[in-house]
């Protein structure tokens, strides 16, 4: 029961993990839309009157209509994605499977509504959750049904990519059979969906009672928020009210919206500040960015603040460089979990009382009518969301931020001294991060794979944003104290046989510098 247990909370963490990627792409391209989506708009040309010179509009909104071409297709990007991140082998393939995968779904469900004469007219489909997905009139099942598909194509990969089939049909064999496999998933699901489909909005439409109520909703998702992250599954539950009717379903000019990310979307980048649904964005954006600016901007640079004045004196030279460039991380790549996790484990209850008073501030700025938001909390999306379009209220991040910045100096600054926790610079000993600052990652990774246990103990080796993932064969072997040598900011065992080892945004690199190690003979 424990193996089994241990695998299933291995596979909630690859799946989390693996919504980065389409995460990713969104991030730059959202910025993208929400620049065109400004300066296209009525009130910014009256104020920069340039902007409506012909040639100038023209180039603006053909790439704003470009970009939305990403957000049009979420799903399908979520299919390969998901599919690329849970596949152990064949990566290539199972994406390959998935993007197969999504269009038989679309068209089984389409096949379905036809025969039991469910297909509703083109005038009303948006009330009865249907829609048109890449020329196929369906079920509107949005990003899940990307998720479904990455799942079923990340499974036949792993399952089928060896498959022997007799000889008269050995050119389906292996891993041309996993395409071939995925469309029969792919039917089968596509005629399940239709019979559970209603249960499962009524299900996630219960649990939207609780997630949408004003201040206890505000306060239970952001604090959730912050909680799951040592166990990798604030990514899940991020895309639980983003992408599916426990976030909510909106009718916004005629069309049904299903989750907070699509109708914020589409109230962003295309109905814009005109438009009466632009009334609708604090609701909406009390589960986005916001809160992720006040902390990113306002609280990580308070505590690491705390974290170098309460520092050995004869440390601190060591560590301001590292403080620093945690805090910088935070500040302009939204990546908070470098510091995070720099006290997480030495004082679990420090971080719940860190996550309860970011569930506090969440609140104070719904109450407020906070409107600024999107994905990430970066000085850049500040600017962009906040400063760039009117009726934000984005000041009223600079007030909270300013007031959990003390709150929050004062609150770090007491319980490092009191506990006498070994923040960085209150070690004995400072490891000298200086191998990842001058990028000298085959040095690094030397040092993580001896610290492992060699290259015969490592089993596979992957990353998120911050963390280095590696499946072991003994984890008594480790040696945490060769591991902290490479600069790394947190060393920890979230289930047996599993570490991860945080590095911030040197971790990419990081994890290409450990590929290539493992190879050599």
């Amino acid at each position: 029961m424990m193996k089994k247990t241990g695998k299933f909370s291995e596979g909630i963490q690859r799946f989390g993990r693996s919504m980065f990627l389409p995460i990713a792409v969104m991030a730059p391209i959202g910025m993208v839309l929400g620049i065109t989506g400004a300066l296209v708009q009525p009130y910014m040309i009256a104020k920069v009157p340039f902007l409506g010179i012909g040639a100038i509009n023209t180039a603006l909104k053909s790439l704003q209509s470009i970009a939305n071409v990403i957000f049009d297709n979420l799903a399908l990007l979520f299919a390969m994605g998901i599919a690329y991140g849970m596949s152990k082998n064949e990566k290539g393939i199972a994406v390959f499977s998935s993007v197969l995968s999504y269009l038989t779904l679309n068209a089984t469900m389409n096949v379905w509504l036809k025969v039991t004469g469910t297909l509703a007219e083109e005038s009303v489909m948006e009330q009865v959750g249907q829609g048109v997905v890449l020329g196929i009139h369906t079920l509107q099942i949005d990003v899940l049904g990307g998720i479904i598909c990455g799942l079923l194509a990340a499974f036949a990969a792993d399952r089928y990519y060896r498959k022997q089939l007799p000889l008269a049909l050995a050119f389906f064999s292996g891993r041309k059979f996993v395409p071939i496999v995925s469309v029969g998933f792919s039917i089968i699901a596509g005629l399940i969906i239709p019979f559970i489909w209603q249960w499962v909005t009524s299900g996630l439409g219960e649990l939207s009672k609780v997630l949408l109520s004003d201040y206890v909703g505000t306060f239970l998702y952001t604090t959730l928020n912050r909680l799951l992250i040592p166990f990798g599954l604030h990514h899940v539950w991020n895309a639980l009210i983003r992408y599916t009717s426990a976030g909510g379903t909106y009718f916004i000019d005629g069309k049904e919206y299903v989750g907070v990310l699509p109708a914020l979307n589409y109230i962003l980048f295309k109905a814009g500040p005109a438009s009466p649904a632009w009334s609708m964005l604090p609701k909406l954006t009390r589960f986005m960015a916001q809160n992720q600016m006040v902390e990113t901007l306002f609280v990580i640079p308070a505590i690491g603040l705390a974290m170098y004045n309460t520092a050995f004196e004869k440390n601190k030279k060591f560590v301001k460089g590292m403080i620093i460039t945690m805090v910088l991380t935070a500040v302009l790549g939204n990546v908070t979990e470098p510091i995070e996790f720099s006290f997480l484990f030495l004082s679990p209850p420090l971080f719940i009382v860190y996550s309860i008073t970011r569930g506090i501030y969440a609140v104070l700025l719904y109450m407020m009518n906070t409107a600024v938001g999107y994905i990430r909390g970066t000085i850049f999306d500040f600017g962009i969301f906040g400063l760039m379009y009117p009726g934000t209220r984005w000041y009223n991040i600079i007030i909270v931020g300013a007031l959990m910045a003390a709150v929050y100096y004062f609150m770090f600054k007491w319980a490092i001294l009191k506990l006498n926790l070994a923040t960085p610079g209150r070690e004995d000993e400072v490891s000298d991060n200086n191998l990842l600052q001058n990028k000298m990652y085959d040095k690094v990774a030397e040092l993580v794979i001896e610290g492992l246990g060699g290259k015969n103990n490592i089993v596979r080796v992957e990353n998120c944003v911050s963390r280095l993932r590696v499946d072991l064969k003994d984890i008594n072997v480790v040696n945490k104290e060769k591991i902290k040598e490479s600069g790394t900011t947190g060393i920890f065992f979230p289930s047996k046989n599993h570490i991860h080892v945080v590095f911030g945004p040197h971790v990419e690199f990081v994890r290409d510098a450990v590929d290539d190690e493992l190879k050599r003979e």
